[in-house]
This record gives C-alpha cells, structure tokens and sequence, in this order.
C-alpha cells in the first residue's frame, strides 16, 4: 500500500495552515481538462500520484495508520477527479435541487460531521475538474423549469441549486475557480440561484459579484461548543462579523443554526450567540435575514470513529439515553434526539429565537 508521502508543503497562501498541499491524487484524465491543468500548475512542487478513481485511493480509504494524521491528511492532501454524474435532482428544505457535485471532501473535522467517508477517516478535498459540463447540466436543468410561479421553502420566485451539498465552497475557492464560475453562472440565470453553507470565511468570494444570485449561509454554534466540535473552521466571532461584508457584497446571507446540540446550559448558549448576532449585524443586514435549524443527527460509526481521535466531543454528541434511530434519505442509518424529547427541544430554540432576534424568519426548524 503506498503510503502518502512525508515531503516539503506547498503553500497555497492565505491561509497556509488551513491548506498547504503537498499530494495530489489524481484520475489520468485530469491534465485533459483545462480546470486540471490549473489545479496542477498552481502546486507545481506537489507529489502527483495517479489513481484510477477519486473513490479508490488505498493509501486513505481502508488505511488504519491515517487515522493518526487526520489534520495532516487534511490539510496537505488533494484529490483530483473527472465527475461522471452530472445530473441535477429535486430536494426540499433550504433547496429546491441539488446541483452535481464540483467537489467533496472538507479541509474542516467536525467531530459531527454526515459526510460518507470513502476517502478514509480525513475525508480531504477532491475537486472535480470537468466544470464546464457540470455548469451545462445546471443551465440546461434550470432552463428547463421556466419561471417559478408557485413558491417553495427554499425561496418564493427563484428555483434555488445547492452547489456544497458534500463539502465548503468557501473553501473550495482556495484551490480553483470552480466556485466562482458557478457564481457567474447564477448571476446569469434568469430563474435561479446557487446556495451553500459554510464554517469558512473567505473574502476572495466579496469580489464575485453575485447581484443576489448566490445564497450563502454561515453555519453557527454557541463559540463555546463550536470550540469543541467545529475543529479546523472559522471562529464564530469572525463568522457573524463577515455576515455585513457578504450582504454590501452582493450576497443574501442567512444562518444555518446547526447541529443544534442539547447539553447542559444550551439555551444560555444560543442566547450568547444571539447577543453577538444581534450586536453585530446592520439593518440592511438584519432586513433580509433567514434562519435553517437544524439538530443533531449522529450515528453509531462516528461516535466510534471519533472516541479514536477527539473523545471530548462524544461527551456532547453521544447521549444514547435521549436518541432514537434513524433512517436517512440515502439509507443510512443514523441516531437522532428522541421524537418526545425533540419537540420541546425545538419549541424551546425557536421561542428563544424569537424573542432575542424577532426579525430573523426561520425556513424551517426540524
């Protein structure tokens, strides 16, 4: 098994310590694609190895010892793939479709995080460099829906396309063009918009120009339990002050409060953090402000994965006496807060909500 090798980092700039890469595990199809030959010339000093798959990586899937160097893996490794599904597909909620993936895979470890792991424990970026067909399909998709005339929750005129269903845009702006073009792209879409999450504050994105065509929603935790479990992210202080500069720049901005964890003092937790919004933020900014609440969905495997690596979180996330199975829309089998237990918890948040930021609309609450 070839092990991922030990050799002098290749600095991204800012900022290096979030991602300086030093291998890239690449599909011989990569240097075929104009986007891949960026990619590649940008970390010139960088190790390439070649792989016939972006899933099949030996050295990260199935790899024990990675287990030990999962910040390492994270910020030094990359993966470079061609995307074969390029479809769009329906979903609910903050969207109305989810667009195909331009990438997966995070430089951030959140000790609660979904994402399926088949890049190993670490999970780091892979970027897909067959953008123009991914941008194709989305256009072609959205052209195909007409005008919006029956509002949905995602939004009541535009069709709206989650473009970071599996990884951070904001990061994945640090190492191509990718998130830009789609940018670009809603911008020129008549009847659409592009919406993501993100633990990250890049503000290269205040330069792209989105004219409202781009939703971007700053997950938040109280900065005490983000401290514990938002490991490799933004600071929550730094996230809501960024929330003014992405509204001047062209941006909606909503807030994503999830996963909301229920633990001892939590409620006193949210009220802090709503302070600090409410502190923080402009009238412009408060005008056009929306909320997603979200609380947590845990599993069986990440509590065992994450007692090898970061047991204090588990101390947080794993209370089996409050949490009940599970069955995602993937299939997946997942641990949840008991349905009895749930519904106060949600009244509780959003009556809080309500009283502390009464000009935040919340999308949805579950």
């Amino acid at each position: 098994m070839e092990t991922i090798p030990r050799t002098t980092p290749v600095g991204i700039g800012r900022p290096g310590r979030l991602l300086d890469v030093r291998t890239i595990f690449h599909e011989p199809a990569v240097a075929e694609h104009a986007r891949g030959r960026e990619i590649l010339d940008r970390f010139p000093e960088a190790r390439r190895i070649a792989v016939p798959s972006h899933w099949n990586i030996p050295a990260l899937h199935g790899n024990p010892a990675a287990e030990a160097d999962w910040a390492t893996i994270k910020r030094t490794t990359l993966v470079l793939g061609v995307k074969k599904d390029v479809a769009c597909r329906p979903f609910y909620r903050s969207t109305d479709f989810v667009a195909p993936s331009h990438a997966n895979g995070c430089t951030a470890a959140c000790a609660y995080c979904y994402v399926a792991r088949r890049k190993g424990s670490a999970n780091p970026i892979t970027t897909f460099v067959n953008i123009g067909q991914i941008l194709d399909s989305i256009q072609r998709h959205a052209l195909r829906q007409g005008m919006k005339l029956t509002p949905t929750q995602a939004d009541p005129a535009l069709w709206v396309y989650e473009i970071g269903t599996n990884n951070d845009c904001a990061v994945d702006a640090l190492v191509s063009d990718n998130v830009r073009d789609l940018v670009d792209l809603f911008r020129r879409l008549p009847n659409a918009k592009a919406t993501f999450a993100t633990k990250f504050v890049n503000r290269d994105l205040l330069g792209y120009d989105p004219q409202g065509r781009t939703r971007l929603r700053f997950s938040l935790l109280p900065p005490d339990v983000s401290r514990i479990l938002d490991v490799r992210t933004a600071a929550i202080a730094d996230r809501v002050v960024a929330v003014d500069d992405f509204v001047a720049a062209g941006y909606e901005v909503n807030l994503n409060f999830g996963p909301v964890v229920y633990a001892d003092g939590w409620l006193e937790g949210y009220a802090e953090l709503f302070a600090l919004i409410d502190d923080a933020l402009s009238p412009r900014a408060k005008a056009q402000l929306q909320a997603e609440v979200i609380f947590l969905t845990h599993s069986e495997r990440a509590h065992e994965l994450n007692l090898r690596w970061h047991p204090a979180a588990e101390k947080l996330l794993w209370r089996p006496e409050l949490q009940e199975g599970k069955t995602s829309q993937a299939g997946g089998e997942n641990l949840r807060y008991r349905r009895d237990v749930k519904r106060g918890l949600v009244s509780e948040f959003l009556a809080l909500l309500a009283d502390r930021l009464p000009y935040c609309r919340v999308r949805y609450a579950f």
